[in-house]
């Protein structure tokens, strides 16, 4: 069958499409290993080969892209500071797994089996946990030291200038405008953060700052310029991208996969989105056992690449909405670009280029913004917290969670948020006046 002009002016059409597809998800896509110390261009490699993935899984039906989760950001700093990447990996594979169990079960006993088991009363303040424990890495980068706080790479006060323009510029994209720029507020506060870094290095801002710095906290002092183009002028134009295998490690996978338990459950919230916007219920087709699956054989894909782990992309929904491109093709065309520009090595150069201060006033708001969308799970689903029982699980979650307690098994350490989800799931199943279901997701 031979292709007519208009057969190839379509699918152009739709390659610019799926372009600015990417374009729209790029800051969130490659915030996630920057934040976490993996590689941008992994990730975009796995966020395209997952998306194909899923659309292979899901029959080519839903028009959604795959790529990096922030849910998943405060266990893989943990992990790769405990285990190394690799170990890391194990633990994001096995998440990708449990998304396949839990699949099966909605294959078997239906949907409304993960309510029972996991209701909002669990998943929201574990939601909470996820974005609370994260808090002070983004204080510390914010204020120019490394996530731990160990060391100073950028002296505070331009630190603090660069974060909170990169910062306000995210609220201000994110409440003002209009278009095709309200679903990149991310991309824009790392453009503005950048840009005042380069304005501070060129007045010699930062040089006069770092002189009047307490040279008693300046003894690890790393980097007196702000941007340094040496890791974009060294990378080669093209090249493979540095992918990282999984190491077997039973403490990653135990700390690691309760984590999954709050994006699973959202994931239903992303389907009903996406199924609002086209005016079809993706639901019943292809079915959310199989949108489940195909997320979770893409999230253990990433963790075989050594890629975070991947999830549906509210920004490139908003772009389906206002584009009206409801058409599943755009998303390969968005995943085939990905994993081009997964092999430009001076792409993956220049974002190691961005400043820490910059990743730190977006994190302000994007941790920030996790905790809400786990008490927006509790309010929404009007659970009562004051009742005995909810009081009961909430508390155990956060306390253990944002603590951090650890309990030792002998063979496996079980801690932070990990510990947090299993408890939270264990309580909802024995306390006694389980609601068996009736808090259901919205």
């Amino acid at each position: 069958m031979s292709l007519t002009s208009t057969d190839y002016k379509f699918r152009f059409k739709d390659s610019l499409l799926g372009a600015q597809m990417l374009f729209v998800a790029f800051g969130a896509l490659v915030l996630v290993p920057l934040l976490t110390g993996l590689n941008a261009n992994v990730a975009l490699f796995t966020a395209g080969a997952g998306t194909l993935v899923f659309q292979a899984v899901t029959r080519g039906k839903v028009p959604v892209f795959l790529a990096s989760s922030f849910a998943f950001i405060a266990p893989i700093i943990y992990g790769v500071q405990q285990w190394g990447v690799p170990g890391t990996m194990c633990g994001l594979v096995a998440a990708g797994l449990l998304y396949v169990v839990l699949s099966g079960l909605i294959r078997v006993f239906g949907s409304d089996i993960l309510h029972r088991i996991l209701p909002p009363v669990v998943t929201g303040p574990v939601i909470m946990v996820i974005g609370l424990v994260l808090a002070p890495v983004a204080i510390h980068m914010a204020s120019g030291r490394t996530g731990d706080g160990s060391a100073w790479l950028v002296p505070e006060t331009t630190a603090y200038i660069i974060a909170g323009v990169a910062l306000v510029v995210t609220i201000v994209i994110s409440l003002l405008a209009k278009g095709f720029f309200k679903l990149i507020p991310i991309l824009c506060g790392i453009s503005a953060g950048y840009a005042t870094s380069l304005i501070l290095d060129l007045t010699g801002f930062a040089a006069a700052t770092q002189a009047a710095f307490d040279p008693g906290i300046l003894q690890n002092w790393t980097a007196p310029a702000l941007i340094s183009m040496q890791k974009v002028a060294e990378a080669p134009w093209f090249a493979m991208p540095d992918f990282t295998l999984p190491v077997w490690n039973l403490e990653a996978i135990l700390f690691i996969v309760p984590v999954a338990i709050a994006p699973a459950i959202e994931h239903f919230g992303d389907v009903l989105a996406i199924s609002g916007i086209t005016g079809k219920d993706y639901l019943e087709d292809p079915g959310i056992k199989n949108t489940l699956l195909g997320d979770g054989i893409a999230t253990s894909l990433a963790g075989f690449l050594g890629g975070p782990p991947n999830t549906t992309y509210s920004e490139v929904s908003g772009a389906v909405a206002l584009t009206r491109a409801f058409n599943p093709a755009i998303m390969t065309w968005a995943s085939i670009t990905a994993i081009l520009l997964a092999f430009v090595g001076k792409l993956g150069g220049f974002l190691n280029t961005i400043p820490v201060p910059v990743m730190g006033g977006i994190m302000v708001l994007l941790f920030g913004a996790i905790a809400v969308i786990g008490i927006s799970t509790l309010t929404k689903a009007g659970t009562d917290l004051m009742e005995p029982r909810n009081l009961a699980i909430v508390a155990i979650i956060l306390v253990f969670g944002i603590g951090g307690m650890n309990i030792d098994l002998a063979l496996v350490k079980l801690g932070g948020i990990g510990l947090a989800g299993v408890v939270g799931v264990l309580l909802n199943l024995v306390l006694p006046g389980n609601n068996k279901g009736k808090e259901l997701v919205k």
